[in-house]
Protein backbone atom coordinates (compact mmCIF):
# COMPACT_ATOMS: atom_id res chain seq x y z
CA UNK A 1 0.00 0.00 0.00
CA UNK A 2 3.05 2.41 -0.06
CA UNK A 3 3.49 3.78 -2.85
CA UNK A 4 6.25 5.54 -4.57
CA UNK A 5 6.87 8.58 -4.52
CA UNK A 6 5.63 9.18 -1.05
CA UNK A 7 5.07 11.52 1.86
CA UNK A 8 5.06 9.66 5.33
CA UNK A 9 4.14 12.18 8.21
CA UNK A 10 5.56 11.32 11.79
CA UNK A 11 3.01 12.59 13.88
CA UNK A 12 5.21 11.70 16.69
CA UNK A 13 3.42 13.01 20.27
CA UNK A 14 3.07 16.26 19.03
CA UNK A 15 -0.16 17.77 20.65
CA UNK A 16 -1.65 18.45 17.60
CA UNK A 17 -1.39 14.55 16.48
CA UNK A 18 -2.52 12.53 19.72
CA UNK A 19 -5.69 11.30 20.49
CA UNK A 20 -9.18 12.71 18.95
CA UNK A 21 -6.72 15.45 17.18
CA UNK A 22 -4.79 12.58 15.74
CA UNK A 23 -7.85 11.36 13.75
CA UNK A 24 -8.45 14.90 12.85
CA UNK A 25 -4.89 15.71 11.77
CA UNK A 26 -5.23 12.22 9.77
CA UNK A 27 -7.97 13.48 7.92
CA UNK A 28 -6.47 16.21 6.59
CA UNK A 29 -3.72 14.60 5.38
CA UNK A 30 -6.70 11.93 3.67
CA UNK A 31 -8.18 14.98 2.24
CA UNK A 32 -5.21 16.11 0.49
CA UNK A 33 -4.45 12.76 -1.02
CA UNK A 34 -8.05 12.14 -2.65
CA UNK A 35 -7.54 15.60 -3.87
CA UNK A 36 -3.77 15.50 -5.33
CA UNK A 37 -3.92 11.79 -6.21
CA UNK A 38 -0.30 11.92 -4.01
CA UNK A 39 0.69 8.96 -1.59
CA UNK A 40 0.68 10.07 1.46
CA UNK A 41 0.98 7.62 5.44
CA UNK A 42 0.71 8.93 8.75
CA UNK A 43 3.25 7.00 11.27
CA UNK A 44 1.23 7.69 14.91
CA UNK A 45 1.11 6.79 18.08
CA UNK A 46 0.79 3.18 18.84
CA UNK A 47 -3.18 4.00 21.22
CA UNK A 48 -3.90 6.05 18.26
CA UNK A 49 -3.51 3.51 15.33
CA UNK A 50 -6.98 2.10 15.62
CA UNK A 51 -8.96 4.96 15.54
CA UNK A 52 -6.89 6.31 13.09
CA UNK A 53 -7.16 3.67 10.68
CA UNK A 54 -10.92 3.24 10.86
CA UNK A 55 -10.88 7.12 10.02
CA UNK A 56 -8.90 7.68 6.92
CA UNK A 57 -8.47 5.94 3.63
CA UNK A 58 -4.94 6.49 3.52
CA UNK A 59 -1.77 3.98 5.05
CA UNK A 60 -1.43 4.75 8.86
CA UNK A 61 1.92 3.12 10.22
CA UNK A 62 3.14 2.52 13.47
CA UNK A 63 5.61 4.70 15.04
CA UNK A 64 7.37 1.66 16.09
CA UNK A 65 7.29 -2.17 17.20
CA UNK A 66 9.55 -4.35 18.93
CA UNK A 67 11.07 -7.81 17.98
CA UNK A 68 8.72 -9.61 20.86
CA UNK A 69 6.51 -12.11 20.13
CA UNK A 70 3.12 -13.09 22.18
CA UNK A 71 4.14 -13.90 26.09
CA UNK A 72 5.51 -12.37 28.90
CA UNK A 73 6.44 -8.51 28.14
CA UNK A 74 5.10 -5.51 29.24
CA UNK A 75 4.86 -2.09 27.61
CA UNK A 76 6.05 -4.10 24.44
CA UNK A 77 4.43 -3.22 21.46
CA UNK A 78 3.67 -6.19 19.26
CA UNK A 79 3.62 -6.31 15.09
CA UNK A 80 0.22 -8.81 15.45
CA UNK A 81 -1.57 -6.14 17.29
CA UNK A 82 -0.57 -3.22 15.68
CA UNK A 83 -1.62 -4.96 12.12
CA UNK A 84 -4.57 -6.00 13.90
CA UNK A 85 -5.63 -2.13 14.63
CA UNK A 86 -4.74 -1.23 10.96
CA UNK A 87 -1.70 -0.47 10.62
CA UNK A 88 -0.10 -1.70 7.13
CA UNK A 89 3.61 -1.16 8.57
CA UNK A 90 6.18 0.27 10.91
CA UNK A 91 8.50 2.89 11.81
CA UNK A 92 11.87 1.78 13.39
CA UNK A 93 15.05 3.17 14.78
CA UNK A 94 13.78 6.85 14.39
CA UNK A 95 16.18 9.27 15.99
CA UNK A 96 14.14 9.66 18.71
CA UNK A 97 13.70 6.19 19.25
CA UNK A 98 17.13 4.45 18.35
CA UNK A 99 17.24 0.69 19.18
CA UNK A 100 20.29 -1.96 18.66
CA UNK A 101 20.74 -3.72 15.39
CA UNK A 102 20.22 -6.64 16.71
CA UNK A 103 16.61 -5.25 17.78
CA UNK A 104 16.05 -4.01 14.36
CA UNK A 105 17.06 -7.08 12.97
CA UNK A 106 14.31 -9.08 15.01
CA UNK A 107 11.58 -6.26 14.52
CA UNK A 108 12.07 -6.73 11.10
CA UNK A 109 11.52 -10.11 11.42
CA UNK A 110 8.46 -9.89 13.10
CA UNK A 111 6.99 -7.68 10.98
CA UNK A 112 7.59 -9.33 7.71
CA UNK A 113 5.94 -12.40 9.46
CA UNK A 114 2.83 -9.84 10.11
CA UNK A 115 2.85 -8.73 6.44
CA UNK A 116 3.78 -5.11 7.85
CA UNK A 117 5.84 -2.86 5.38
CA UNK A 118 9.00 -1.36 7.52
CA UNK A 119 10.84 1.72 6.99
CA UNK A 120 13.95 1.88 8.84
CA UNK A 121 15.48 5.38 9.80
CA UNK A 122 19.01 6.05 9.16
CA UNK A 123 21.33 8.91 10.40
CA UNK A 124 23.49 8.54 7.39
CA UNK A 125 23.83 6.93 4.06
CA UNK A 126 26.56 4.89 6.08
CA UNK A 127 24.50 3.40 8.44
CA UNK A 128 21.35 2.91 5.98
CA UNK A 129 23.62 0.75 3.80
CA UNK A 130 24.11 -1.57 6.66
CA UNK A 131 20.71 -1.71 7.96
CA UNK A 132 19.56 -2.32 4.14
CA UNK A 133 20.98 -5.48 4.63
CA UNK A 134 17.88 -6.43 7.12
CA UNK A 135 15.99 -5.77 3.46
CA UNK A 136 13.67 -3.07 4.86
CA UNK A 137 10.50 -1.77 2.37
CA UNK A 138 12.65 1.46 2.92
CA UNK A 139 15.32 3.34 4.57
CA UNK A 140 15.16 7.07 5.82
CA UNK A 141 17.79 8.67 5.72
CA UNK A 142 17.40 11.75 8.04
CA UNK A 143 20.65 13.38 9.90
CA UNK A 144 20.10 13.95 13.30
CA UNK A 145 20.95 17.41 13.85
CA UNK A 146 18.46 18.49 11.06
CA UNK A 147 15.65 17.36 12.34
CA UNK A 148 13.15 19.87 13.50
CA UNK A 149 15.25 22.78 12.26
CA UNK A 150 14.90 25.22 9.85
CA UNK A 151 16.99 23.99 7.36
CA UNK A 152 16.71 21.02 5.23
CA UNK A 153 18.66 17.93 4.27
CA UNK A 154 18.06 18.90 0.87
CA UNK A 155 19.38 22.59 1.06
CA UNK A 156 22.07 21.46 3.53
CA UNK A 157 23.32 18.01 2.82
CA UNK A 158 21.93 17.38 -0.77
CA UNK A 159 25.52 15.23 -1.02
CA UNK A 160 24.10 12.74 1.36
CA UNK A 161 20.86 12.25 -0.89
CA UNK A 162 23.06 11.56 -3.99
CA UNK A 163 25.20 9.42 -1.71
CA UNK A 164 22.28 7.30 -0.05
CA UNK A 165 20.99 6.98 -3.06
CA UNK A 166 24.14 5.52 -4.88
CA UNK A 167 24.62 3.12 -1.70
CA UNK A 168 21.40 1.88 -0.67
CA UNK A 169 19.62 1.66 -4.14
CA UNK A 170 16.13 2.24 -4.84
CA UNK A 171 13.93 2.73 -2.10
CA UNK A 172 15.69 5.55 -0.74
CA UNK A 173 13.42 8.15 1.60
CA UNK A 174 14.85 11.06 2.69
CA UNK A 175 13.87 13.66 6.04
CA UNK A 176 15.02 16.01 8.59
CA UNK A 177 14.00 19.71 8.15
CA UNK A 178 11.96 19.08 4.90
CA UNK A 179 9.13 22.57 4.55
CA UNK A 180 9.18 23.64 0.99
CA UNK A 181 8.11 22.32 -2.75
CA UNK A 182 12.10 23.15 -2.91
CA UNK A 183 12.76 20.70 -0.30
CA UNK A 184 10.84 17.37 -2.00
CA UNK A 185 11.60 18.54 -5.45
CA UNK A 186 15.46 18.37 -5.25
CA UNK A 187 15.35 15.39 -2.85
CA UNK A 188 13.22 13.32 -5.70
CA UNK A 189 15.49 14.59 -8.59
CA UNK A 190 18.97 12.99 -6.43
CA UNK A 191 16.99 9.61 -6.25
CA UNK A 192 14.97 9.72 -3.33
CA UNK A 193 11.47 8.12 -3.67
CA UNK A 194 9.86 10.53 -1.53
CA UNK A 195 10.15 12.35 2.29
CA UNK A 196 9.56 11.42 5.79
CA UNK A 197 8.12 14.79 7.50
CA UNK A 198 6.89 15.71 11.02
CA UNK A 199 7.16 19.09 11.73
CA UNK A 200 7.18 20.52 8.65
CA UNK A 201 3.64 19.72 8.38
CA UNK A 202 2.35 18.60 11.55
CA UNK A 203 3.25 22.00 13.39
CA UNK A 204 2.43 23.93 10.60
CA UNK A 205 -0.31 26.84 10.86
CA UNK A 206 -2.15 25.69 8.32
CA UNK A 207 -0.97 21.98 7.60
CA UNK A 208 -3.49 21.34 4.75
CA UNK A 209 -1.47 24.16 2.92
CA UNK A 210 1.93 22.83 4.08
CA UNK A 211 1.29 19.13 2.69
CA UNK A 212 0.10 20.64 -0.45
CA UNK A 213 3.08 22.72 -0.80
CA UNK A 214 5.41 19.53 -0.45
CA UNK A 215 3.16 17.37 -2.75
CA UNK A 216 3.89 19.83 -5.79
CA UNK A 217 7.07 18.59 -5.17
CA UNK A 218 6.96 14.78 -6.03
CA UNK A 219 6.15 15.61 -9.47
CA UNK A 220 8.41 18.29 -10.62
Amino acid sequence: MLKTPIIIINCKTYRGCVGKKAVEFAKVCDKVAKETKASIAVAVSAPDIFSVSRAVKIPVLAQHIDDSEFGSNTGNILAEVVKENGAVGTLLNHSEKRIPKKAIEGAVKRAKECGLAVVICAKDDDEGKELAGFKPDFIAVEPPELIGGDISVSTAQPELIKGSVRKIGKNVLVGAGVKTTEDVKVAVKLGSVGILVASGVTKAKDPEKALKELVKGLSN
